[in-house]
């Protein structure tokens, strides 16, 4: 039928252009990774603790202005909200090359979370309203797939342009091709909320009650701490792996950042893939699929991790960096189609906000900073087996989450 086939020509031209923004919006995200040898030694001189700072300002922007965008993407019309976003993190990430002090760098880069907020809470709620919920976790697993390889892209990125142009081309670069993407925007159309889901049936509610409504949903707290403790470990990884590499192992900085963005690429690419195949696969036997892979994918990387980030010898921390870094990426397609499966599709936009909010302030915001402050005290390689013990949380978290909604008969 035409209908159903101009639908299917939206559906997957949605889900090319908001993966391919993905895709630029880590890039724009990580390039800093990349520097942070280079800023450290430039004439900004910045400590340890400045750089995992400048990683905090962003995310306390992006999590304090994620619920705002999360009530105006359940409630206004969605693309142009997104190109605004895509617009403003592109010109903030260029700005940041032209920082002549920390405050100016810190200025720049928490400026980038405001447009990555109106990305991040309105995306997911898009293509789910896109496509019905069988088909989620394998969709979730494309547009999270962007993930690794912009991150990875990041790294590359950084580090070739800091090697050949300085540190200041690197974020001009990185932000230039987000003003074409917020363009493309503006063709999406905007799915009819909850289109493949049942009747909803659940309130209607506005603003701050809808957030109030989402705590009293057990296993979405649940799902969305485990995510935290998730977020903790790999904000803290991506930040500070390349120097790892670096100042730990020994590698040549170029060489740390090409090496750790190939790892993350194929096996988050690998990953990431696998893990959404697998938990629509896992959905005929348990409506908790996707919290039961992630669970235990979790569970087993943490142990795997630990051994990485303690030898010394190069093929064994590289091949369990690598082991790990799938078994984490793997839950990224499911816990996120867990996330938006667990609400009415009235509210979706603002649970993922609000799980923005949370990972953010519980994950990520702590993280690089408390890395980068135990790093001056003591050592870089003591301060990153806080890692493992992050991955351990999460996974019992979820396992747990996902047993309790199989005796409640939730999500």
């Amino acid at each position: 039928m035409p209908g159903q086939a101009d639908e299917s020509r939206a559906a997957t031209t949605a889900l090319v252009v908001l993966t391919l923004i993905n895709l630029f919006n880590y890039v724009d995200r990580f390039v800093i990774a990349a520097l942070v040898e280079s800023l450290k030694k430039s004439e900004l001189a910045l400590s340890d603790t400045q750089l995992g700072a400048l990683s905090t300002g962003f995310i306390l922007v992006y999590m304090a202005t994620s619920p705002v965008f999360g009530t105006l993407g359940d409630r206004k019309r969605r693309p142009p909200l997104v190109a605004v976003g895509v617009a403003i993190w592109s010109l903030a990430t260029a700005a940041g090359g032209l920082a002549h002090s920390f405050a100016a760098l810190f200025a720049a880069r928490s400026t980038v979370g405001i447009g990555e907020a109106a990305y991040g809470t309105i995306a997911p709620a898009i293509l789910a309203d896109h496509y019905p919920i069988e088909k989620r976790g394998r969709i979730f697993s494309i547009f999270f797939a962007a993930i690794p390889i912009g991150s990875a892209a990041g790294y590359v990125l950084g580090g070739l342009m800091d090697q050949r142009f300085g540190w200041r081309a690197a974020f001009f670069i990185a932000g230039a091709p987000g003003l074409l993407l917020a363009l493309l925007c503006l063709s999406l159309s905007d799915p009819e909320r909850g289109r493949h889901d049942a009747p909803d049936l659940g309130p209607r509610l506005r603003g701050v009650a809808t957030y109030a409504h989402l705590l009293h949903n057990r296993q979405y707290v649940l799902t969305v701490l485990g995510y935290a403790a998730y977020t903790f470990a790999l904000g803290g990884l991506a930040f500070w792996a390349p120097t790892f590499l670096s100042r730990v192992r020994g590698m040549p900085r170029h060489e740390a950042t090409v090496t750790f963005g190939a790892i993350v690429v194929v096996t988050g690419f690998a990953g990431t893939f696998a893990g959404g195949w697998a938990g629509d696969f896992m959905l005929r036997w348990t409506r908790q699929a996707y919290l039961w892979l992630s669970g235990v994918t979790a569970l087993i990387a943490a142990p795997v991790a630990w051994i990485a980030f303690n030898s010394a010898n190069r093929s064994v921390y590289l091949g369990a960096m690598a082991v790990a870094e799938v078994l984490i990426f793997a839950s990224t397609g499911p816990i996120n189609s867990a996330i938006v499966n667990l609400v009415s599709p009235t509210e979706r936009a603002s649970a993922v906000a609000l799980s923005i909010f949370a990972i953010h302030l519980l994950g990520d915001v702590p993280s690089p900073p408390l890395i980068g402050a135990i790093s001056d005290a003591r050592s870089l390689s003591t301060a990153f087996l806080i890692i493992p013990v992050a991955i351990l949380i999460a996974g019992l978290i979820w396992c747990y989450a996902a047993w309790r909604g199989r005796v409640k008969g939730e999500g």
